[in-house]
């Protein structure tokens, strides 16, 4: 019989399989999400939007607005928040939740200095009577599930994650995902996975792993060995967003989907369309620059293609000359060589 992936609930919300796009500041907006489905489809559980400072959102301020929207075939979708002020955490859940999404996540692990220097994101980790005062409240002021990133904790000398795990279940937080890595190691050195599968044997609600995931062997290797509910996988999936579908293909034996070239021309001009939904037209080129820039990598043909596209003003054109190059080189329907790429990021994890 075939064994499935893992998956989890939260409250009504089923996160099946339990692979989560993780959130990622000035990356994981709508278009993003979407991208990232496109590719995948199923294979992903749940995204999650970009973190949004819940001063911005309690403002009004039009940028938050933007970072909290979302489409409905992004579903189940969570939104998360960040920020030190019980009472603004409560009003910004109220919002998020008004707002429609699925679930709120509260950011306890974010390690930006400027943000951990007002208290916020892994700040929180040096003050849990407050970082459990946020959960409470909030969980108690909306009736989606509120749920809780985290890191192991401050630095080597304050390991506090089981700690933080049994104020979040005290306080009400529906799972638990927490990034191998302390505050001060920023995203140096190895994530520490024990530390996941040692919370998972006494959670009494899920537990999510994120740190060095960047290939669909990783996430296996990663599943299996920690036993937890889920995996978050954020910086892979900048370069590869097919890398839940390949999850999902190496979870079950198969051999990993690979696109080839001319489909990866199909998916950006779809993300043209999707960035052109969301923004108004001055943004594309910047975002589509960015995009193209991660997907080129590895070209096989044109070693300047990517240099030519990116001095380029306007995304259709962006476009028409990776089009060209493809048939050009008899590309087109050749599939792309996903190894080197998952390599190039986990060694920048």
């Amino acid at each position: 019989m075939e064994i499935p992936l893992p998956a989890y609930s939260v409250g009504p919300v089923s996160v099946d399989p339990g692979l989560v796009l993780a959130p990622m500041s000035g990356v994981t907006d709508s278009p993003f999400r979407r991208l990232v489905l496109r590719c995948s489809g199923s294979a992903v559980g749940l995204v999650v939007s970009e973190f949004i400072n819940v001063d911005m959102l309690t403002s009004g301020a039009l940028r938050a607005a933007i970072r909290m929207s979302f489409h409905e075939s992004e579903r189940p979708v969570g939104i998360q928040i960040y920020g030190s002020d019980v009472a603004k955490m409560v009003e910004a859940a109220k919002i998020v939740e008004g707002h429609g999404a699925d679930l709120v996540d509260i950011n306890a692990g974010c390690p930006e200095p400027k943000i951990c220097r007002r208290g916020g994101g892994a700040g929180l980790l040096r003050d849990l009577p407050r970082l459990e005062a946020i959960v409470e409240s909030v969980a108690k002021a909306v009736s989606i599930p509120v749920t809780l990133k985290i890191r192991n904790g401050w630095d080597e000398t304050s390991l506090n994650a089981d700690e933080t795990l049994m104020r979040a279940e005290r306080a009400g937080a529906r799972a638990l995902a927490i990034h191998g890595r302390t505050r001060q190691q920023l995203y140096k050195g190895v994530a520490d996975w024990g530390v996941i599968g040692e919370l998972k044997k006494v959670a009494k609600i899920p537990i999510l792993g994120s740190g060095d995931v960047g290939t669909a062997r990783d996430a296996k290797m990663r599943l299996e060995q920690t036993g937890c509910d889920g995996i978050l996988i954020g910086r892979a999936s900048v370069r590869n967003p097919w890398i839940f579908r390949q999850i999902h293909d190496e979870w079950h034996g198969r051999e990993a989907f690979r696109p080839s070239w001319g489909e990866t021309w199909e998916v950006l001009s779809d993300y043209l369309g999707m960035l052109s939904d969301q923004y108004p037209p001055n943004v594309a080129p910047g975002r589509m620059k960015m995009m193209m820039a991660r997907l080129l990598r590895g070209f096989p043909a044109d070693a300047n293609l990517r240099i030519r596209v990116l001095r380029e003003a306007e995304p259709t054109t962006m476009l028409g000359f990776f089009e060209e190059a493809c048939k050009t080189h008899g590309l087109w329907n050749t599939l792309r060589d996903m190894d080197t790429e998952t390599a190039e990021v986990a060694s920048a994890a």
